[in-house]
């Protein structure tokens, strides 16, 4: 098994999909999850092309959110689309980084990324809360693999 399937089991990946469904009920943003061993390129380039390729650059408010981990490498970068950007104070993704930097740091991956999706989940309700009237969730939640 490589070390992308060994990352998480079933059971952990089914815990942070639920914290994706839980975070996205109090936001409109879109957070995905794309995790793979290694990349020659630069992890934010990689990470920008996983967006594309994901198509999360779709989304009606331009509010989608990438989290990617690159495993061998031990490195992981979160990205949010330009609709978030444009209205977010400079250093916003500080505090889901730092969250899942310190549980990573102890070889929690699977409560790292729990804990950084519901963090990044009350981050984006702060600017685009969840509205009854027009919200649908446009990108599936499951956690795709490169």
């Amino acid at each position: 098994m490589s070390k992308v399937e060994d990352f998480l089991s079933v059971q952990e990946e089914q815990e942070i999909i639920t914290a994706i469904r839980k975070a996205e009920r109090s936001t409109s943003g879109e957070i995905r999850i794309h995790i793979e061993t290694h990349t020659d390129i630069d992890h934010f380039d990689r990470t920008l092309e996983v967006f594309h390729l994901l198509k999360m650059d779709n989304t009606r408010l331009q509010n989608g959110v990438l989290i990617y981990v690159a495993v061998d490498d031990k490195a992981f970068v979160i990205y949010g689309d330009e609709g978030i950007n444009k209205v977010v104070p400079p250093y916003f993704w500080d505090t889901t980084r730092d969250v899942i930097r310190n549980h990573f740091s102890q070889g929690n991956f699977k409560q790292g990324l729990i804990e950084g999706v519901l963090q990044a989940g009350r981050e984006l309700e702060k600017h685009f809360p969840w509205d009854v009237d027009t919200h649908e969730d446009e990108l599936p939640n499951e956690i795709s693999r490169g």
